[in-house]
């Protein structure tokens, strides 16, 4: 797998791969990027380690050459022509987003739609199960309400009894009422 150049593990004397701390710290040296601690740190470890000497004098070696190599001279025509590639995929991008916009818009609304339906379904559902109905009285006195016609002509409950006592009030399945 290390050798695959599509791996992602760093592979040694890859020039892509990221450089170790150290060599990063020599490069802010040279550069003259270190604070003051960082470069007492690192002037310490030149004066003990040959390994960083050498590996520092690799790093100045490749600063000279690049000196030497000098700025690529670009024509009006590589400007022009950069500045159109990065206007056209501008462009593309405000392309995307503005067709994206109604989709978006419509999940939204379809959002706070679905949102404002659970809270009023959760509302009927709180109203319809804790608070009482004012009808279940009335139904539960209805057979009381079909016969109040005969109940007005019974003068006390000491006559009802008798008639109770009399089975009078059983239905034809032998049950009472």
């Amino acid at each position: 797998m290390a050798d695959c150049p599509m791996s992602h593990e760093p592979v040694e004397n890859d020039p892509i791969a990221d450089p170790p701390p150290l060599e990063e710290e020599l490069v802010a040296y040279l550069d003259g990027e270190l604070d003051a601690q960082a470069e007492r740190r690192i002037e310490q470890l030149l004066a003990a380690d040959p390994t960083v000497r050498e590996t520092l004098r690799q790093l100045e070696h490749t600063w000279e050459l690049l000196d030497d190599l000098g700025a690529a001279d670009v024509d009006e025509t590589f400007t022009r022509t950069t500045l159109e590639m990065v206007a056209v995929e501008a462009e593309e991008e405000v392309r995307q987003v503005t067709a994206e916009l109604p989709r978006r818009r419509g999940w939204r609304l379809a959002m706070q739609l679905g949102g404002l339906g659970a809270a009023a379904l959760a509302g009927f559902l709180a109203v319809a199960l804790l608070r009482p109905d004012p009808n279940r009285q009335l139904l539960e006195d209805l057979p009381v309400l079909e016969n109040l016609d005969q109940y007005e002509q019974v003068g006390d409950i000491q006559f009802l009894e008798m008639l109770r006592e009399a089975h009078l009030f059983e239905k034809e399945d032998g049950h009472g009422t």
